[in-house]
């Protein structure tokens, strides 16, 4: 047998679903009032954000970083060759800055996976690898002539993947890291030459 109809009780699951549905709404646009608020504190520390334009059926896309060299180039103030210059730099550089993981114990031996983290091998590795780019990187700054200024530009810019403004933190000095960035790249990209 089925219950008879309750209007009272149907204005009540009704009235529960519109409050559950009007509480989404206010947190989706708290969550959207916080986003754009982080958004525009991060671009008026000088970061450059992407957002994608929204997918078919009008889904929001996510924002997203991009990165110094993106953004220069995206701007068209980078060749194509001084922007691959530039990321083969940052690649050195980040693999050149990694640390090798290894667990807090004293009995790390070879071949076997220790309890505290990743087997010798991978340690050995992962250094190897490591090592590798330090000198890689030795290599670059030495195409830089050791110049301070322009391993600085590489290292901010490329290495750490800030824009010029958020790296030197005002216009005027923004447009001096990006024009040494530029001198720096040309002679990456040139080998030194």
């Amino acid at each position: 047998m089925g219950r008879a109809y309750d209007p009272a009780r149907a204005t009540r699951e009704r009235l529960k679903v519109l409050e559950r549905q009007e509480k989404a709404r206010a947190e989706a646009r708290a969550v959207a009032d916080g986003v754009a608020e982080t958004v525009a504190l991060a671009r008026g520390r000088g970061a450059a954000i992407d957002k994608p334009a929204p997918r078919r059926g009008g889904r929001e896309t996510a924002y997203r970083r991009m990165t110094g060299l993106e953004w220069l180039a995206r701007k068209g103030r980078l060749t194509a060759q001084q922007a691959q210059a530039g990321e083969r730099y940052g690649a050195v550089f980040r693999r050149a800055g990694e640390s090798a993981t290894i667990g807090s114990t004293l009995e790390v031996q070879p071949g076997m996976s220790s309890p505290g983290g990743p087997p010798l091998a991978v340690l050995l590795r992962h250094a190897a690898g490591r090592r590798e780019a330090e000198l890689r990187l030795a290599q670059m700054h030495r195409q830089l002539m050791s110049q301070r200024d322009l391993i600085e530009a590489c290292d901010l810019v490329c290495g750490r993947e800030l824009t010029p403004r958020e790296a030197a933190g005002a216009d005027r000095e923004a447009a001096r890291l990006e024009a040494v960035l530029k001198v720096a790249l040309d002679i990456l990209a040139t080998g030194g030459r």
